[in-house]
């Protein structure tokens, strides 16, 4: 990992927090759920700068040495920079609530945030569940 960097946001700060044993892991997944994170996602192609034609935009997910699917997100876009250097195409991407993502995603997928960095955490599968226990209601 890389050497710790000065915490940007509030979501840093909670991943500093959770990983100084500050914060038990009931409140830290509570408080993850509303934490804005960043989401890379892949540049359309013949593209109008800052306009996305497509409805669905296709997140960054990576498979570890196992073949597992791992779905990379980011405190910031700047976080991101160095990462997506090697994932070309995946230029663009949006800032949501982590909440947002839970509700949209498949089981069985892991989930990193700054994935070789400090701050960062990785959810496995059964965290991700865990998390997305907690998730309220949906107002229909």
């Amino acid at each position: 990992m890389n050497e710790p960097q000065p915490t940007r946001n509030e979501l840093e700060a909670l991943l500093l927090e959770f990983d100084e044993g500050r914060l038990e892991p009931e409140e830290f997944a509570r408080r993850l759920l509303d934490a804005q994170v960043f989401l890379p996602v892949k540049d359309e192609k013949h593209a109008i700068a800052g306009f996305q034609a497509s409805t669905k935009a296709e997140p960054l997910v990576v498979e570890d040495g196992e073949g597992n699917s791992i779905l990379v997100l980011f405190s910031s876009p700047d976080r991101a920079r160095d990462f997506l250097a090697a994932f070309p195409g995946y230029g663009g991407g949006m800032l949501t609530e982590f909440s947002w993502i839970l509700r949209r995603m498949g089981s069985g997928i892991s989930i990193a945030i700054n994935p070789e960095q400090t701050p960062g955490f990785d959810l496995d599968p059964e965290m991700v569940a865990m998390v997305a226990a907690l998730l309220p209601e949906e107002d229909q």
